[in-house]
């Protein structure tokens, strides 16, 4: 013990010369100061390895003085040590060789994969984790693998441990903190097709894309969108700036109205036509509608009209027409007007009724009013009246017609010379006054032709005694004697139609006072004599009997074909 403690370098002579002393607490004190060579030279002199206690120490011994040959042989022997304490201590102390055979013969895989490890055996320590399949295991495997850049191996080991939810964070921040991203990645994207794959996966994985790999985000996304945590997943492409994901997303998560936001906030990466006309149908802010509007006037103008086509279910048209009469683009949107004036909108007929005029379509125009009637028409005849063109006149001269303005209407015809549709506004308007006012005009322009045109075109609302008289004192005779001829036939007509009438009510009236006045048994009754004829009376003028009580002889018939 002196020599121990006094000059180390004598004690191995001590112990080979000297005999009488307590080996093992020598041992031990020899052990406790780090003489291993000592400790064990004790032990082989006295023989001392068949107690457990010692058989401890002496393995101790042998791996502190790095004898591994003879540790392997001793512990692959018959012993009583306590190998798996040997083994941790030799563990504590760094020894991994020693370590590597203790554990080994323990069969302790999980310690033997962890010392494999610390020298280097990257292989083995994954056969050992794998032998001790335990998740502590294979994380420390993996770091360790991750640490000396064996990547592949890495991977195996991390494939056990990724389908723990729990631990996955763990692992992806290992794998970040040492700037091994791509390795990260492909250790998920292998990972996805395992039987245990989880939702935790394959979000991870979108978040890495979003960060070191973006153009591979859409296509997972459009795989998996269904197995990701969305909202975390939109918090990522959102820091990232990917605009077309965080839109697809926020449509499969049914936020219709952020992805319409993002649209537009971001139209250069996150705007797509056939994207934005399917999701903005389903918004919930109506609102959104005219913000869209707005927006395509400025980003994609020539677009816009398929766009109002598919917002026009839910769209207030009579605000629409409001906007853009505003900013002065109502001839941009006339296909949208022309497809919803079905609902005949006041504003969307009036919009269409100027771009009208101010195209000069006369015909579309007329097409527009007689269509759709729900626009202020005594405001657009007004405004049509002195219209530089004669059609717009004439259409101005056609609304007034509507509205009951006839006098005003026929002047308007009067003044550009529309002879044809005076004389048939003046038929409708039923008013015989304005039927002869028209009728004297005619003759005042000396139109010989259209006074006779008038004359049938206005036939029900003319008098013929006016027409007579008005024909007579302007020597125009020829001109009205169709309509004389006309009207002298009618009213035979008429009389003929009286004859007839008062000849069957005669013959009604006979049969009535022939009828027995008491009904029953048949009765004897006196007849009246035999019938006598009444001569028949000459007729006189225009298909009338002649007066009784004048004497007049009889006079020839007058009249037309009689």
């Amino acid at each position: 013990m002196t020599a121990i403690k006094a000059d180390r370098t004598r004690v191995m002579e001590y112990i080979n010369r000297l005999d009488n002393y307590d080996a093992p607490d020598i041992a031990n004190i020899a052990i406790s100061n780090e003489l291993f060579e000592e400790a064990f030279a004790i032990f082989r002199k006295f023989d001392k390895a068949r107690e457990s206690y010692v058989e401890t120490e002496l393995i101790f011994a042998l791996a502190k003085t790095n004898r591994l040959a003879e540790l392997e042989e001793f512990i692959n022997g018959p012993n009583n040590a306590h190998i798996q304490q040997v083994g941790d201590r030799c563990y504590d102390d760094k020894m991994y060789e020693a370590a590597k055979l203790l554990y080994n013969n323990v069969s302790n895989f999980g310690r033997l994969a962890s010392t494999l490890v610390h020298i280097g055996e990257y292989q083995a320590a994954v056969d050992g984790a794998r032998k001790a399949n335990s998740t502590r295991t294979w994380k420390e495997v993996c770091f360790a693998c991750v640490d000396g850049k064996e990547f592949r191996l890495a991977q195996m080991c991390g494939l056990h441990i990724v389908v723990h939810a729990d631990e996955l964070e763990e692992l992806i921040n290992y794998y970040q903190d040492r700037g091994y991203f791509e390795e990260l990645i492909t250790m998920l994207e292998a990972a996805l097709g395992l039987e245990r794959a989880h939702m935790g996966m394959f979000t991870e994985l979108a978040i890495l894309y979003s960060k070191f790999k973006p153009q591979k985000m859409r296509e997972h996304l459009e795989l998996f969108w269904s197995r990701v945590n969305i909202p975390k997943v939109l918090r990522a492409a959102e820091q990232a700036h990917l605009w077309g994901e965080l839109v697809f997303l926020y449509d499969k998560y049914e936020e219709y109205d952020n992805a319409i936001i993002t649209m537009m906030n971001h139209p250069a990466n996150g705007w797509k036509e056939g994207q934005f006309k399917d999701i903005v149908t389903k918004v919930a802010n109506v609102e959104l509608y005219y913000k869209a509007i707005q927006f395509y006037l400025e980003f994609k103008p020539l677009l816009l009209n398929d766009l109002l086509i598919v917002l026009s279910p839910r769209l207030d048209h009579t605000r629409a027409v409001n906007f853009f009469s505003k900013v002065k683009q109502l001839p941009l949107v006339k296909p949208y007007l022309r497809s919803v004036q079905n609902h005949n909108n006041k504003a969307v007929n009036e919009a269409l009724n100027n771009l009208f005029i101010n195209e000069e379509d006369y015909a579309a125009l007329r097409t527009s009013i007689d269509a759709y009637d729900n626009f202020d028409n005594i405001s657009l005849a007004q405004s049509l009246e002195k219209h530089e063109l004669i059609e717009f006149r004439r259409i101005a001269a056609y609304l007034f017609k509507g509205n009951n303005r006839w006098k005003q209407s026929v002047e308007l015809c009067k003044k550009d010379k529309l002879y044809k549709d005076a004389m048939q506004y003046a038929s409708e308007s039923k008013d015989i006054e304005l039927a002869e006012e028209l009728l004297a005009w005619f003759l005042l322009e000396d139109k010989k032709e259209c006074f006779a045109a008038c004359l049938f075109t206005c036939y029900d609302l003319l008098r013929p005694d006016v027409v007579l008289e008005t024909a007579w004192r302007h020597n125009i005779m020829d001109f009205s004697m169709p309509y004389f001829i006309q009207v002298m036939r009618e009213y035979l007509s008429k009389v003929d139609k009286l004859e007839a009438s008062e000849s069957l009510r005669k013959q009604e009236e006979q049969a009535t006072e022939s009828q027995p006045i008491v009904y029953g048994t048949p009765q004897l009754m006196l007849t009246a004599g035999p019938n006598v004829a009444v001569p028949p009376q000459q007729a006189y003028g225009y298909g009338y009997p002649a007066a009784p009580g004048y004497g007049q002889p009889p006079q020839p018939s007058f009249g037309y074909g009689m």
